[in-house]
C-alpha cells in the first residue's frame, strides 16, 4: 500500500484543510436530519478521496455502517457478484432478506461503501475486493451497477429513510493501462458525471495548485519550485507527487 495513501483518519496530523473538504464536511453534516440521500464521492486517483471522507466522517460525528464484503476468488459474472454482495450485507446487518437488510440502514446516520468496500483484500486478503473485480471485469461489471439500480427502486421505501456514501471509482483495464471510468477519459469521464450528478448528490475531490502544494509540503520536505514542476507532470494529485519526491 503506498504510503500517501491514506484509508483513516490516523493521519489526521497531516491532514490539509481544503475547499473540496469543507464541501464534503457540510454534506455529511446535514445527514444528521436529511434522509434518502445518495452521495457520490468523486475524485482522480491521488487525490485522497479515502482520507477526505474519513476525516470528514469523523468531525460531523456520524454513525456509519462501514460496508465490507465477502467475495471469493473466484467471482466472475456480475450476477454471482451481486448475490454474494447481499449475502455479506446481510451477515454484516444480522438480517434474513434484503429487503430487511435496507430497512436496517436507517438504523445509521450513513452506510458507506469506501476503502473496506473498494479494497477488502487490503483488510482481509481472502476476500476479493470490489475495485479489483471491477478492474478485472471492465466494461462488463455494467451489469453489477444496473442490478443496484434496479433494487434501489424496487426498494425506494427503504431506502427513503437511509443515507448512502459511495467512494465512487470504476476501474477498468485498456491496452494494459488502468483507468477511472470518471475521471481518466475525457469527454466520456464528463459525461459519466453529468449523469451521475443528475440523479444523484456529488462532491468531487479536486484540488487548487495551491492546495497540492501544501498538501504536499506538509507532508514532504520539498522545495515548492519542485513541488509545481511534478503538478505539470502528475496534475494536483498529491499522492503521485510525494512518492516521487521521497523515490
Amino acid at each position: 500500500m503506498p504510503r500517501f495513501r491514506v484509508r483513516s483518519s490516523v493521519e489526521k496530523g497531516t491532514f490539509v484543510d481544503t475547499t473540496p473538504y469543507r464541501k464534503l464536511l457540510r454534506k455529511f453534516k446535514s445527514l444528521k436530519k436529511e434522509h434518502g440521500m445518495v452521495l457520490h464521492v468523486l475524485g482522480a486517483p491521488g487525490t485522497g478521496k479515502s482520507t477526505n471522507i474519513y476525516m470528514a466522517l469523523e468531525e460531523a460525528r456520524l454513525k456509519v455502517l462501514d460496508i465490507e464484503p465477502k467475495l471469493s476468488e473466484n467471482s466472475t459474472n456480475s450476477g454471482k457478484v451481486y448475490s454474494e454482495f447481499l449475502k455479506s450485507l446481510m451477515v454484516q446487518t444480522g438480517s434474513s432478506s434484503k429487503q430487511e437488510v435496507f430497512k436496517r440502514f436507517s438504523e445509521f446516520d450513513a452506510v458507506l461503501f469506501a476503502d473496506r468496500f473498494q479494497d477488502a483484500d487490503k483488510f482481509h486478503p481472502k476476500n476479493l475486493g470490489f475495485s479489483s473485480w471491477t478492474q478485472r471485469a471492465g466494461w462488463r461489471s455494467a451489469p453489477f451497477y444496473i442490478l443496484c439500480i434496479r433494487d434501489y427502486l424496487k426498494y425506494r421505501k427503504e431506502f427513503q429513510n437511509s443515507n448512502l456514501i459511495f467512494q465512487t471509482v470504476w476501474r477498468i483495464k485498456f491496452r494494459g493501462r488502468k483507468y477511472d471510468a470518471f475521471t481518466d477519459l475525457g469527454l466520456l469521464s464528463l459525461l459519466l458525471v453529468k449523469i451521475l450528478g443528475m440523479l444523484f448528490e456529488t462532491v468531487e475531490i479536486s484540488y487548487s495548485e495551491e492546495e497540492t502544494v501544501k498538501i504536499v509540503k506538509n507532508h514532504v520536505d520539498a522545495p515548492e519550485s519542485e513541488i509545481r514542476e511534478l503538478i505539470k507532470k502528475y496534475g494536483c494529485r498529491p499522492r503521485f507527487i510525494c512518492m516521487e519526491l521521497e523515490g
